[in-house]
Order: structure tokens, then C-alpha cells, then sequence
């Protein structure tokens, strides 16, 4: 009967992870994180005096979000690196505040006027 892990798919509030414990998060073996390393660069675990690879939650998140991109989505190396990027650019667009000066002070003055409104609601 196999073993369950108790780690699948839950990430430890913790601030940095070893890649043995990345490993049981996702249930890949080290050398396969190791591989995506190489393949994806956004996943950049830092390292130890001693060498270790530390992951910081990020890197585990974007690792389980590759994991479903290859295992359950079927897509290749490729595809989700395309995929990934896409994801980036897109959330860097939504970002993206094109106001001329004019634009921001109207912008900040409206918002002011709506806090001070919710403000006197409060009491």
C-alpha cells in the first residue's frame, strides 16, 4: 500500500524551504526541480553558504502551478513556458497607469472626496 503525503499540495507557512521538502509538496523527485530550474527561469531558489538550494514560497507556488501546467494540463516544456509568460504580461498590463498629471489629480481628488464620504458614515 503506498504511503500518503502528508505534505501533497499544502505549503507550510514558512519562510524558506529545502528541495527535499519542495519535493514532498509537490511530489516530484529533486532532480526533476531541479531540471524545471534549468527550463523555467522565474523559479531562482537562492542558495546556502554550504550549496542548498532554498526555496522561498514563491518559487513552491510557481513550482505546483508548473506541475499542473505539465501533469494535469498535458501541456509541454514549451507550452507552459509560453503559458507562463503570457500570465506575466498580462498581470504586468492590468498594472499599468497611463495618467498624464492632469489625470492623476483628478484621479486622487475623487478618491479623497469617497474616503471623506465613507468617513462622515462612519461617524
Amino acid at each position: 500500500m503506498a504511503k500518503k503525503n502528508p505534505l501533497k499540495g499544502y505549503i507550510p507557512n514558512k519562510l524558506y524551504f529545502k528541495i527535499g521538502e519542495v519535493g514532498s509538496i509537490a511530489e516530484v523527485e529533486p532532480y526533476v526541480l531541479r531540471y524545471w530550474e534549468s527550463e523555467f527561469k522565474a523559479i531562482k531558489p537562492s542558495r546556502t553558504q554550504s550549496k542548498q538550494r532554498i526555496y522561498r514560497k514563491k518559487d513552491v507556488e510557481l513550482i505546483l502551478e508548473i506541475k499542473k501546467m505539465l501533469y494535469e494540463e498535458k501541456l509541454t516544456i514549451a507550452g507552459a513556458r509560453k503559458k507562463l509568460r503570457e500570465f506575466n504580461s498580462k498581470d504586468k498590463k492590468q498594472l499599468r497607469f497611463d495618467f498624464n498629471k492632469k489625470d492623476q489629480r483628478k484621479i486622487l481628488r475623487e478618491i479623497k472626496n469617497e474616503l471623506m464620504a465613507i468617513r462622515e458614515l462612519l461617524g
